[in-house]
């Protein structure tokens, strides 16, 4: 059967994993891509609609005199907004 890991052990890991990256060198680091970068195969026009629709939700938010609790709804409200209106302008 496996052993329990403690926190403690878990926490001694952690240090060992830091200590292992501080001692590589620069150029021994790999390159990893940035998580926020759109894949090659994605096409960038989705992270600009996501933002529009960020943007669009807190407009709604300040409208409401910023008022808490109605994230969801700003961004569901943004959502279709801004995607009926890409859909209505790829349809023309």
């Amino acid at each position: 059967m496996a052993k329990k890991r403690t926190k403690a052990d878990r926490l001694e890991r952690q240090t060992e994993q830091l200590e292992k990256r501080v001692d590589r060198h620069p150029d021994e680091i790999e390159k990893k891509p940035s998580t926020l970068a759109p894949k090659s195969d994605e096409p960038t026009v989705v992270i600009q609609i996501e933002q529009q629709i960020q943007q669009r939700a807190y407009e709604l938010y300040e409208q409401r005199g910023r008022t808490d609790g109605h994230d969801l709804d700003d961004w569901l409200q943004a959502e279709c907004e801004i995607k009926g209106t890409q859909a209505n302008a790829a349809a023309a």
